[in-house]
Formats: structure tokens, C-alpha cells, sequence
């Protein structure tokens, strides 16, 4: 990889914005959104105010979820570039050992273009339907699908069809998405180390998957800015930057629709409020790029109401650009960047020990049969950390929290129920994990897990009653609204 290219940092004033007006968006989200993770805003190409919310750093990818979606347009249009594909291409053109006998009209009828505006003419996601087969062949998968209307017409939001364009740019390029954009994107933007999910057969999840930095996130929204270019080399064609971020469809036909997923989609973009679009990502990644005031934003979260992020990102920082520098105000900066460098989401408070420390330390607890596969678990108090053993049908895991603190880690424990690939899959490698427990009351204990490469965090409580031990998992946020799991244990005889 060449050089890479550092990004400039700056006061804000020095762009004609306030530190205040950044403190004050700061505070709001620490007030009433709790669980961002990142941000860093951009103006004129410089990093105005960056920050990290503990144990999340500047070194630590993010899962991206359909912001990965960006990306995949992305790769669609260098691979337009490179003629390898048109817009207009059938889509089971590429596909003749996976395309269906007898297609419908409809099918046969849909284009690369349809894929790329969510306008495939199916009647509901075809995500489950794509994914859900058992010879791992997604591709059929998705034709699968019944095609209920003509391609160009209703916009439904389908990440089945996000796959599909990295499908497509795998067949015609011959390697997948990751390596396909590692030269011709990734490097240049400085983008190091990208990890990218793949499906069963090889071909990366174009619809999600792909995990980044923050800075990564904010470079790619800032060639997108200078309308395909970076440090003066041409990535990407300015017209296919037009045209993936300008309105190519209506988006604002379900009542109660949020209002910034109102604005029209383009090619795996959103439009936003204020002329401004966006990629984006379940639990709340961003990559917010605003013309008209030359301003990038970058973002990861883990919320349910990925609107609000979006108002309070109206509220405070879209105002506070001005059309020229302001006067210098030390005192403002510093505080913004004291402020900065303090974020942090807190373990749970409670108690350092109790009672039934003493006695639960070193059993091993069999749980009774649990749709989570959990065979046993046990906890050995030791001062200022808790270490956790948990068995499953997978083998054995460790993981040691602090009490009362994070401890930072890995551990293939409490695995998380990834989108698309089914509940309760084993993980390998572990994954990075903070950790923290805490007793709630003198028979309670509760174990905060936070996998700080994604927007999970998992509670895991448990109460423990002569020789048993009630346990509840519980996780912030996933997709279904998934609902926490109780298991019964008893202390194995010695």
C-alpha cells in the first residue's frame, strides 16, 4: 500500500464552525442517544472535532451493516467504468446455471439498475428467502423470490438484491468485492486491513458485512464529496457519483416512515433532509456527506431510532457551518476537546462483592436443556476481576471481566446472533470484548459484555439461590426485536 494520506486537523472555528455548537451536539447525544460510539466531522477535506466513546477507539473497526450497501455501489461503478457490465444488463444474464427454466416476465425483465435502486419489483426483502437455502447458493435463492410487480417500479428496501450486485461484480471482474476494490478503492484511500463476511460459496455479502474504522468511513464520504476524487487522483467517475446520490426513485410511500428515509434513493444511497444523502447501517452507522456546506460526518452507534441521531445531527451541526472561518476562541476549543477526550460508556455500578461471592466462586452451575445450547457456566471471583467459564455445544469459553470496570479482552463467549446467518453460530477467531460485572444486590450478579467491533453488548444476569442459579441473557439491540433468554442451572456435585 503507498503512503497514506493523512488527513488535516483543525480548530473548528478555522472553517467557520464553533466548538460550542459541536460541544452542545456532544452533550445531546450524551443526554439522549447514550449509545453513539464515534464520530468525526469533516469541513474543506479537514477533521474538525473527532471522538471515541470508551472502550470504542480510533484503532477499532466497526460493523458497518448496510452502509455496506455504499461500498457495493461503489464497486458497480468502477466495474460500469471498466465495461465490464451495464446499468441495463439483465440481471439472469449473468447467472445462466442458477436462472430458473421458465422465468417470469417479471424476472427476466429486471436489470443491474433495479438491483441498485431497490426497485426489483418484489413485493417484500428478499433477504430470508436468498439467504435460507440449504445449498448455500444464494443466487438462486433470490430468484427464488416472486417478482409480484415490474422492475422500476415500487421501492422496496432488499438487501437480497445488494448481494446481488456483488454476485454480479464477482462473476464479470473474477474475484470478490474486498479484492476487486482493494487497489482500486481501499488502497487508495488509505483504507487498511477491511474485513468483509462472505457467503457460502465465496462471494461477499454485498448488503452487509463489510467492517471499517470511523476515519475509514469519513475518507469514503469525503472522496464522495470531491465527487469521486482523492488527493487528486480520479477513484471513481463523477458521473457515477451523481448518479448514486441524486434521487432515482420514490422512497416515502409507507405511513410513519422516518422523515430522512422520505427523501428518494439513489444507487444503495439515501437522501437526506437539506440536500445532504447518506449511507447507512442498521443500529446506526452513517456516512453523511453535506454539499452544500462541504461537510462530512462519520458515525457508528448502537440505536434503535436512528432518526433521532439524524435530528440532533440538524439540530446542532448543520447550523453551525458558516460561509467563512470565525474568529480563533481557545477557550471553547479546549473544552470541546477536554470533553472529547473523556467520552466513555460506563460499566454498571453496583456493589464490588457480596455474600454469595464467596460461595459461588468455582462452581459449575448445569443448565437445565435451553434453546441457546448452554451446557454450564461458572465464576471465580479474584479481587478486582471475575473470570467466566461457559460450555455450550460449541466447547468451552472463557472471559474475565472487571468488576466494577471494564477489562479488555477476547472471548468466544455469548456469541452474538449475526444478521442473516441464522441465531447462535460458532465464532472463530474470538472476538475483542470489553467486560465488567457487578453485584445489583447480595445474590445478583450482572455481567456486561460489549463487543466494541459492533453495536453489541450483552447482559448477562444471574440470581443465585442455595444451589442454583437463575440466569437471564439479554442483548441492546438486534434485529426481530429479539427477546432475552432465561436458563436454569444447578451446582454440580464435587
Amino acid at each position: 500500500m503507498a503512503d497514506i494520506v493523512k488527513l488535516g486537523r483543525c480548530a473548528p472555528e478555522a472553517q467557520g464552525v464553533s466548538s460550542n455548537a459541536i460541544l452542545a451536539f456532544v452533550e445531546d447525544v450524551e443526554a439522549n442517544i447514550q449509545e453513539l460510539h464515534s464520530f468525526m466531522l469533516l469541513r474543506h477535506g479537514q477533521v474538525l472535532a473527532e471522538g471515541w466513546f470508551a472502550p470504542h477507539g480510533p484503532e477499532n473497526p466497526h460493523v458497518l451493516f448496510s452502509l455496506t450497501k455504499s461500498f457495493t455501489s461503489t464497486a458497480v461503478g468502477l466495474a460500469v467504468a471498466e465495461n465490464k457490465l451495464s446499468l441495463d444488463d439483465k440481471v439472469l444474464s449473468f447467472f445462466p446455471d442458477d436462472a430458473p427454466k421458465n422465468p417470469s416476465k417479471n424476472l427476466a425483465a429486471m436489470s443491474v439498475r433495479d438491483l441498485l435502486t431497490m426497485s426489483t419489483g418484489h413485493a417484500e426483502d428478499s433477504t430470508l428467502r436468498t439467504t435460507s437455502r440449504g445449498d448455500g447458493n444464494w443466487v438462486r435463492g433470490f430468484f427464488s423470490m416472486p417478482v409480484k410487480h415490474a422492475p422500476g417500479s415500487p421501492f422496496v428496501y432488499n438487501s437480497g438484491a445488494s448481494h446481488m450486485l456483488s454476485a454480479i461484480v464477482q462473476k464479470v471482474v473474477g474475484m470478490p468485492l474486498k479484492e476487486y476494490l482493494t487497489p482500486r478503492l481501499f488502497e487508495p484511500l488509505g483504507i487498511e486491513n477491511p474485513a468483509w463476511e462472505n457467503d457460502p460459496r465465496g462471494i461477499n455479502t454485498g448488503g452487509w458485512g463489510l467492517s471499517i474504522k470511523t476515519e475509514d468511513i469519513a475518507r469514503f464520504g469525503q472522496m464522495y464529496l470531491q465527487k469521486g476524487v482523492w488527493n487528486g487522483q480520479r477513484i471513481l467517475s463523477e458521473e457515477w457519483v451523481e448518479m448514486a446520490t441524486s434521487k432515482q426513485v420514490e422512497n416515502d410511500k409507507v405511513p410513519g416512515t422516518p422523515t430522512d428515509w422520505q427523501q428518494g434513493y439513489g444507487f444503495q444511497f439515501w437522501r437526506c433532509q437539506n440536500n445532504a444523502y447518506r449511507g447507512d447501517g442498521a443500529f446506526g452507522q452513517y456516512c453523511i456527506v453535506m454539499p452544500d456546506q462541504d461537510a462530512v460526518l462519520a458515525i457508528t452507534s448502537a440505536v434503535k431510532d436512528m432518526q433521532a441521531v439524524l435530528n440532533l445531527v440538524w439540530k446542532h451541526i448543520l447550523p453551525a457551518f458558516g460561509p467563512e472561518a470565525l474568529p480563533a476562541d481557545e477557550l471553547s476549543h479546549q473544552k470541546l476537546l477536554k470533553k472529547l477526550a473523556r467520552l466513555v460508556l460506563h460499566a454498571p455500578k453496583g456493589k464490588s462483592t457480596a455474600p454469595a461471592a464467596r460461595i459461588v466462586s468455582g462452581k459449575t452451575y448445569n443448565f437445565d436443556e435451553n434453546p441457546l445450547g448452554y451446557k454450564s457456566i461458572s465464576f471465580t471471583f479474584t479481587g478486582k476481576t471475575a473470570a467466566l467459564t461457559l460450555r455450550d455445544s460449541f466447547g468451552r469459553h472463557s472471559m474475565t471481566c472487571g468488576v466494577d470496570g471494564w477489562v479488555l479482552g477476547k472471548t468466544t463467549a455469548l456469541r452474538e446472533v449475526m444478521p442473516h446467518h441464522g441465531a447462535h453460530a460458532p465464532v472463530h477467531p474470538p472476538r475483542p470484548v470489553a467486560s465488567s460485572c457487578t453485584w445489583t444486590a447480595d445474590d445478583t450478579l450482572q455481567l456486561t459484555a460489549r463487543f466494541y467491533e459492533t453495536p453489541f453488548y450483552y447482559i448477562l444476569t444471574c440470581k443465585f439461590t442455595g444451589n442454583d442459579v437463575e440466569a437471564n441473557l439479554a442483548v441492546n439491540v438486534g434485529f426481530g426485536d429479539p427477546q432475552p433468554v432465561s436458563l436454569v442451572g444447578h451446582a454440580a456435585q464435587r
